[in-house]
């Protein structure tokens, strides 16, 4: 058992010892892609995802050195057909790139050597088990030689293959050497003998020239397509519910602050992590993003791009926007527009990407407090960081009944927020009022045209469970009057739908003329008492 050649299945079994869902399944389509012609595989999801988990049991399960039976046996892979066929069979050779990075800075050396590094330190334990290619400088040719002697192929795993160009985004030329390291493994016919298949992890996909991977013969899955690993991309929404019942924790609130991403054909899944973490303290908290400083988030969305701060105001309200995720590099030193900082972020998971309808939007809650920190302070969104304060005053001054604070200050987001060329009917109205009531999504849930059984409610806010705060009920009239608002309200019995709640209910109307030449908002608030 080395630290790279054949490590064991130690570090799966600490991971067992603790609760664990199971992801074995995942190991099925990895089976699959052994021996085929795409045996590369390199699978990107955003940090604290349970990429190194995955690798760590793949090290178990190839490992030949070991028996796994007892880690597995219990596990979904065993029911596969492929489970016995491929366990524990291979020479494995595992990397984590982060590890040679954190050697290299702790003897305060560049990053330049770091290529060879990483096959002198393979090549010299490779050594100690097969002296004959103690003097190769060469590891495909390393494993090449090891795999002819021993009749038995190798698989290799590499976690945190993009760590150099996240680490030292500018350095061109240790990005080349190293990419032409993985081509040596991945893409020449000596290797293509001695390696079954490799899987790599990271959060980035490979880099691109223009429409070209480096690494044409590697099957990419991201977490703008993760194909036939949606499933394993983070917890599912069965798994959460589980837990969920295990804990006694709340399920909506679970799904409130960690959900939000979503594939073609997986409809939820939650960030792994925040979900574990929210279950060993008993609450909801933004733990995926405390283990990072929110930095990174703010200098990318301070990149000095058109459209921006307009983007984030209406992700912030919870609007999706659009995005072309195809001309982006794959390399966090070549952003040259608001689509690449999208894009990028889809990568680092502060947004979900909409595959179909081509747009991004902020996935939960946990990262919408962390866009409204990074926001909170930037010195590039000062009007975006003013439009938050003012929004939860607004909420302050409805929750008061102050009607005219209230008109004021739709009437000022109005003029700083949404441009008068199209605020011409109900549906611009209500794109206003939502992103100046953008703050209501921490304390409630928003339901847009709640059918009542006689027509629709415009707005609806919900408070959370537990909350005594009231139920927000705006209706919004466009060249009409903010009574006529009211009076809709209690004509057509919206507030029985909300029959059950123990909340107070506000009724709120907000109305917009445009043929008064003052142009301005009105409001009226009255409150329904709960029996």
């Amino acid at each position: 058992m080395g630290l790279y050649y054949n490590p064991g299945k130690e570090p799966f079994r600490q991971i067992r010892n603790a609760e664990y869902v199971d992801k074995s399944g995942m190991i099925s389509f990895v089976n699959s892609r052994i021996d085929v012609p795409k045996k590369f595989i390199c699978s990107t999801r955003a940090r604290r995802f349970g990429k190194s988990y995955a690798i760590k049991m793949l090290c178990a399960y190839y490992d030949y050195s070991c028996d796994s039976r007892d880690l597995f046996d219990d596990l979904a892979i065993a029911r596969d057909p492929s489970y016995d066929i491929y366990r524990n069979r291979y020479h494995v050779v595992y990397l984590d790139i982060t590890w040679f990075l954190s050697i290299l800075r702790s003897k305060g050396e560049k990053l330049n050597g770091i290529v060879q590094a990483i096959q002198d330190a393979v090549i010299q334990e490779l050594g100690d088990f097969f002296p004959y290619i103690k003097e190769e400088t060469d590891l495909p040719n390393a494993l090449y030689k090891i795999s002819e002697n021993t009749g038995r192929k190798f698989v290799f795993l590499i976690d945190e293959w993009d760590a150099i160009f996240r680490e030292d985004e500018k350095n061109t030329e240790v990005k080349e050497q190293y990419l032409n390291l993985l081509r040596g493994l991945f893409k020449s016919p000596v290797t293509s003998k001695a390696i079954a298949m490799s899987y790599m992890t990271g959060i980035l996909p490979i880099k691109k020239f223009g429409k070209q991977s480096a690494l044409t013969d590697v099957l990419e899955l991201t977490m703008v397509n993760p194909g036939p690993l949606a499933d394993y991309v983070g917890f599912t929404e069965a798994e959460v519910k589980s837990l969920c019942r295990i804990h006694s924790m709340d399920f909506e609130d679970m799904k409130r602050w960690y959900d939000g991403y979503s594939f073609s054909s997986v409809d939820s899944i939650y960030n792994p992590n925040s979900v574990m973490e929210a279950i060993s303290f008993g609450d909801y908290d933004t733990y995926w993003t405390n283990t990072e400083s929110y930095e990174p988030l703010k200098s990318y969305i301070e990149e000095d791009f058109d459209g921006i701060q307009d983007a984030l105001r209406f992700m912030l309200s919870g609007e999706s926007v659009p995005v072309n995720i195809r001309k982006f590099q794959n390399d966090i030193s070549v952003i040259k527009s608001r689509d690449d900082v999208f894009t990028l972020l889809v990568h680092l998971g502060y947004l979900a990407y909409d595959r179909q309808a081509k747009t991004v939007r902020i996935p939960n809650e946990e990262i919408r407090q962390e866009f409204i920190t990074a926001i909170e302070d930037s010195k590039k969104h000062v009007e975006l960081a003013k439009l938050i304060v003012k929004s939860r005053q607004l909420l302050k001054d409805t929750l008061a009944m102050r009607e005219t604070a209230v008109a004021e200050a739709v009437e000022t987001i109005h003029q700083t927020s949404a441009a008068p060329l199209f605020y011409n009917d109900e549906q611009a109205l209500r794109s206003v009022v939502r992103t100046a009531y953008l703050v209501c999504v921490d304390e409630y849930a928003e339901i847009q045209e709640l059918p009542t059984g006689h027509g629709f409610a415009d707005l609806v806010y919900l408070p959370r469970t537990g909350s005594s705060l009231p139920v927000l009920l705006i209706e919004l009239k466009w060249n009409e009057t903010e009574e006529s608002a009211i009076s809709q309200i209690k004509d057509r019995k919206y507030p029985k739908i909300l029959e059950g709640l123990k909340n107070d209910i506000l009724l709120v109307g907000i109305s917009y003329s445009g043929k008064d030449p003052n142009k301005k908002h009105s409001c009226k608030i009255e409150k329904l008492k709960v029996e």
